[in-house]
């Protein structure tokens, strides 16, 4: 080899090592980031980068649930016997979950890709039952029957009819601030499986973030951390949905993780017809695990 080349060439190898180096680091930090669920591949072919506060094996939601399963089988928004019949047909309902409706101190729901059914349930009969102006004055009373709704004469493991405890209950007491709140985040939340917000609660996802949000607001959890938990939420009732509208972002330069909350909630991208506009301009993740409108 020609003397003059020898330098040129050690300064070559040197760069080609360092940026090989560098790129091995970088995949290492990519791949490492928290997919839907600890199990959500294995039992759903669907993985999605959730917000960051999401942890591989689920999310802490920033609620503490305390007796309000007790209160509403007392009350009989959930029949109890008809719940546990249902979920011991399903073989989904474990230890940390039957706590969640018999037990008097429960503290932070932890939500995964196991349990997301039985919570979806569960904050489903708590915006059901609970009384709020949302139901007694907002757009599920401008249809005539209002008990002809998913939201309403779907839920079928109530003591009697549904109707027979939609916003009745004082489970949760909001300020009128807290209210407000409730409201304006309701009507910027939506779900794939229709074209309505939140604040139309009128299938089972929709009834069941009302109920969330009701809570979160009555813990004093920020508006911002309220859009970031429905996504994370929303995430796991749609877990496809969701992956199809990570990889539109993704061909984007974008991502659910590193993306603003309250705009993927919005109508362009979690509403019926959003959700519509970008499976017209990708190639969907495979449809698998996603909740469907019934109990």
């Amino acid at each position: 080899m020609n003397e003059k080349y020898l330098i040129p060439v050690s300064i070559i190898l040197s760069v080609v090592i360092v940026v090989t180096a560098w790129m091995y680091k970088t995949g290492l930090k990519t791949t490492s980031r928290a997919p839907l669920g600890a199990d959500a591949a294995q039992s759903t072919g669907v993985s999605v980068s959730l917000p960051a506060s999401n942890q591989a094996d689920g999310a802490e939601l920033p609620v503490v649930w305390g007796n309000l399963g007790v209160q509403m089988t007392n009350a009989g928004v959930i029949d109890k016997d008809k719940f546990l019949a249902l979920y011991a047909q399903r073989q989904t309902l474990g230890d940390a979950e039957r706590e969640l409706l018999e037990g008097a101190r429960n503290g932070k729901i932890k939500i995964n890709e196991q349990n997301a059914g039985v919570l979806l349930n569960l904050f489903w009969a708590l915006g059901l039952g609970n009384k709020n102006p949302i139901l007694d004055n907002g757009p599920m009373q401008q249809y005539g029957d209002v008990g002809g709704f998913a939201s309403t004469g779907g839920w079928t493991i109530a003591k009697g009819s549904a109707m027979d405890h939609y916003s009745k209950y004082k489970f949760i007491a909001l300020s009128p601030e807290e209210q407000v709140l409730v409201e304006r985040v309701s009507k910027n939340i939506y779900r794939p499986c229709c074209g309505n917000s939140t604040y139309f609660p009128d299938c089972n996802h929709g009834m069941a973030m009302l109920g969330l949000l009701e809570l979160m607001a009555s813990q004093g959890v920020s508006e911002a951390d309220m859009y970031e938990t429905a996504l994370t939420v929303n995430s796991y009732w749609f877990p496809s949905e969701y992956a199809t509208i990570n990889k539109y972002l993704a061909s984007h330069g974008s991502s659910l993780v590193s993306a603003d909350p309250k705009e993927i909630l919005g109508t362009n991208y979690s509403s019926g017809s959003g959700y519509k506009n970008v499976l017209s301009q990708i190639v969907p993740t495979e449809q698998k695990g996603s909740s469907g409108c019934g109990v």
